[in-house]
């Protein structure tokens, strides 16, 4: 049940979102996490201070050999920031990897407010990854900026998901923590049956550095290991609300969470 993933995504060196975030969530799930990384960032839990891009055909190589010797069960994308570099991975996956599931975590916004994704590559990112998604995972500004449309309560946001839809991708699981209210609800919703919405209560905190890295890995790795996607999302869910709840309360800023709850002292 290991389940093998290839994550596309940038580095974070405070190691609580992007790359990091992700390979810690697929092994803590049990999963093989492989990486492709596209981009160098320079930050920590108060915010990104600068990005080092990653050669077009250097991310291309890495897609390349991994997938060429180790394979993948589901591949996950993080953050493409710019309109090369999703080119670069939509044509790999195209061609390497048509039938392999795909979640995408549309990375846009850093935590502390500073851009991911450069503004003209946003039409990129709709057609190119957005549009051959088995899943993918906004936020509420992530929808908002995909759809040009605003989202103010969970009427919106279903609406603003079956507009997603139409995009391309098999299921769009709307997040709504960007949402006010006591009570934290996430719908996913598909073409071919009824949007299941997911309810917990809304943890008060500021250590949920990568929550959506995190959700999105966690995702990749059930999908990778032979669950539902309905399913995986559920898991991933409780994975990651367990990892805000134990979070070790680490830096200044927006913490990290706790990805190795999972784990136990050998007895």
């Amino acid at each position: 049940m290991q389940g093998r993933v290839l994550i596309c995504a940038g580095s974070d060196s405070g190691g609580g979102a992007g790359i990091q975030a992700d390979i810690k969530a697929v092994t803590c799930l049990g999963g093989f996490a492989m990486t492709a990384i596209t981009a160098l960032t320079a930050q920590n839990t108060e915010g990104v201070h600068d990005v080092y891009d990653v050669h077009e055909e250097f991310i291309a190589k890495q897609i390349e050999l991994v997938l060429k010797d180790l394979g993948a069960d589901c591949i996950k994308t993080g953050m493409l920031h710019s309109i090369p570099v999703i080119e670069t991975v939509h044509k790999a996956l195209e061609e390497q990897a048509p039938d392999i599931p795909l979640v995408v975590d549309p990375v846009m916004v850093a935590k502390g407010g500073h851009p991911l994704l450069e503004p003209q590559a946003l039409n990129a990112m709709k057609h190119r990854m957005v549009a051959r998604a088995t899943i993918l995972t906004p936020n509420i500004p992530e929808a908002e900026l995909l759809t040009a449309k605003k989202i103010a309560n969970r009427d919106d946001m279903l609406r603003v998901g079956e507009t997603l839809l139409k995009l391309g991708p098999k299921y769009v699981l709307m997040k709504g923590g960007h949402m006010d209210g006591d009570e934290l609800v996430d719908i996913l919703v598909s073409a071919d049956a009824k949007p299941v919405e997911f309810r917990s209560a809304r943890i008060d905190t500021v250590h949920t550095h990568g929550t959506g890295c995190t959700t999105a890995s966690a995702i990749a790795a059930g999908i990778a290991q032979g669950l539902s996607v309905e399913d995986a999302v559920s898991r991933a869910r409780d994975y990651v609300r367990m990892a805000i709840l134990t979070a070790p309360g680490y830096g200044h800023g927006h913490g990290p969470l706790n990805h190795a709850h999972t784990l136990r002292p050998e007895v």
